[in-house]
């Protein structure tokens, strides 16, 4: 038989990062995980996206047992990469703090067309532009 989803946790952590502390501890520490496991196992396998903010999705079981997959780090993560700003602009209609190519937005729909929801490269390119411009970053 098997085993009965009891909760699904959304979290981010750092790769290569994540240890007990806040934010990620109490969320872990409510669900009935061990929160060292987690940690050890997490730790692990983003041994190479070090510092990088990885969305995971943590399912936990009956038995306290649990099981995660790790997501694409954010679009808006990426964009401050490849843009190599610092953050986003606060007035990005006004505002504009760096310039992205259509091969560097085209290289980030690749990475996050698995978690993203489209049907093509040229939507999943339409979804990273609009985030690029809303956060003050215009596409040459």
């Amino acid at each position: 038989m098997a085993k009965q989803v009891k909760k699904i946790i959304k979290a981010q952590a750092r790769g290569g990062q994540a240890n007990p502390a806040p934010p990620l501890g109490p969320v872990l520490g409510q669900a009935g995980i061990d929160i060292n496991a987690f940690c050890t196992q997490f730790n692990e396998q983003t041994k190479d996206k070090q510092g990088q903010v990885i969305p995971v999705v943590i399912k936990v079981y009956d038995d306290r047992s649990f099981t995660f997959e790790m997501k694409q780090p954010p679009a808006a993560q990426m964009i401050i990469e490849k843009a190599k700003i610092k953050k986003g602009s606060g007035e990005p209609n006004k505002n504009k703090v760096g310039t992205l190519t259509k091969a560097q937005v085209k290289e980030i729909a690749e990475a996050k067309m698995p978690d993203l929801n489209a049907n093509s490269i040229e939507m999943a390119m339409n979804i990273i532009e609009g985030t690029a411009r809303s956060m003050g970053v215009t596409i040459e």
